[in-house]
């Protein structure tokens, strides 16, 4: 179990987050800039908060009020860098030697011989890391920083290194990885479909703070707030006015696409989203149905996304995905789509 709550100040940026972790892959959701590295980096004792605390598996790593703050060797949080920080001058075998943290060399090496052939680098000991592939500088790096035996494993945009073609065979490795490490994981990205692949908990960064925190699934249904919504994929988004409540509904007006709408239950916002994918075309007449001009057609690779737009109406398009060959052939000129309420988000901004 991780806790942390910390603030810490670099100029005009501030850093002020509180979150806790269980057995499980956290990932820290953002652009570049929020402050996701900085979370790991104090979690590592690479840099050391203003105040705060952090406890992991009941032992304090930082306290500002009680003078708590143990040096990194001492904190069992292995960090996986960016460009994943080998010893240039060191053969691999060396490096991941260097993670073991006691025991006679010969034993050292016993433990970094196994973990090279776990890590399917058995026949590379004696290479340096400039005569790797990416993919084996990143296993390499990761068999160096679990033969420590970590408390906490993170993991600071583990791809970013990596050639497109090699992620996908990475990330189910690094993921086979992290679930065989079976304790806490953080991952800090800013791609929303890599952290929906891997992750179980997501944070959503903002500029030093937590925007949105919880399970994937539930981050990416209801983000809560337009920047989460944002950063996890949505494009349609509306200013609203005349929220109200009626017979166990909430109905308001989405300005910029000048449409009345109606979601089941009561919900709050200031600020209405739908995604793309969710929006689907009409069978007849009813609520929250309207009748939308295509203003443009573009092909993507798995799917096309139309533009659509109110007749009349000066606000953003809206985008409606439609995964390839299941609308044909596609509308043209105009459409009834439904805006179903179950997929209408309200949000805060």
């Amino acid at each position: 179990m991780l806790e942390v709550q910390i603030e810490k100040k670099l100029g005009s940026f501030h850093l002020d987050v509180s979150f806790a972790a269980g057995n499980e892959l956290l990932a820290l959701l953002g652009a570049s800039g929020c402050g996701k590295s900085m979370t790991l980096r104090c979690i590592a004792g690479v840099e050391k908060p203003d105040r705060g605390r952090i406890v992991a598996d009941g032992t304090v790593y930082f306290d500002s009020e009680k003078r708590i703050d143990l040096p990194p060797q001492k904190r069992q949080a292995g960090l996986l860098f960016q460009n994943y920080a080998l010893f240039p001058t060191m053969t691999v075998l060396k490096n991941v030697m260097s993670g073991v943290r006691s025991g006679a060399r010969s034993e050292k090496r016993e433990t970094a011989m196994a973990a090279l052939d776990r890590f399917a680098l058995s026949g590379l000991e004696d290479r340096y890391p400039g005569e790797l592939s990416g993919g084996q500088q990143q296993r390499a790096a990761l068999a160096r920083i679990l033969v420590g035996k970590p408390k906490i494993l993170m993991l600071d945009e583990p791809f970013s290194a990596l050639d497109s073609h090699l992620r996908d065979q990475m990330e189910q490795e690094v993921l086979s990885t992290i679930r065989e490490f079976g304790g806490t994981t953080l991952m800090v990205s800013h791609s929303r479909d890599e952290v929906f692949r891997m992750a179980d908990s997501v944070a959503v960064y903002g500029a030093g703070t937590i925007d949105a925190l919880g399970e994937k699934h539930q981050i990416f249904r209801n983000p809560g707030t337009y920047h989460a919504a944002l950063l996890t994929g949505c494009k349609n988004f509306s200013g609203l006015s005349g929220l109200r409540q009626e017979d166990g509904h909430t109905l308001f007006h989405a300005d910029d696409w000048d449409m009345d709408l109606t979601v089941s239950g009561a919900h709050t916002g200031n600020m209405a989203a739908i995604r793309g994918h969710h929006i689907r075309m009409a069978s007849a007449p009813g609520p929250n149905v309207y009748e939308m001009e295509i203003t443009q057609v573009i092909e993507d690779t798995f799917e096309h996304v139309l533009l659509l737009r109110r007749p009349g109406c000066q606000g953003p398009a809206i985008h409606w995905m439609i995964p390839k060959g299941t609308v044909t052939p596609l509308p043209e000129g105009s459409v009834a789509v439904e805006f179903p309420s179950e997929a209408i988000m309200l949000l805060r901004k």
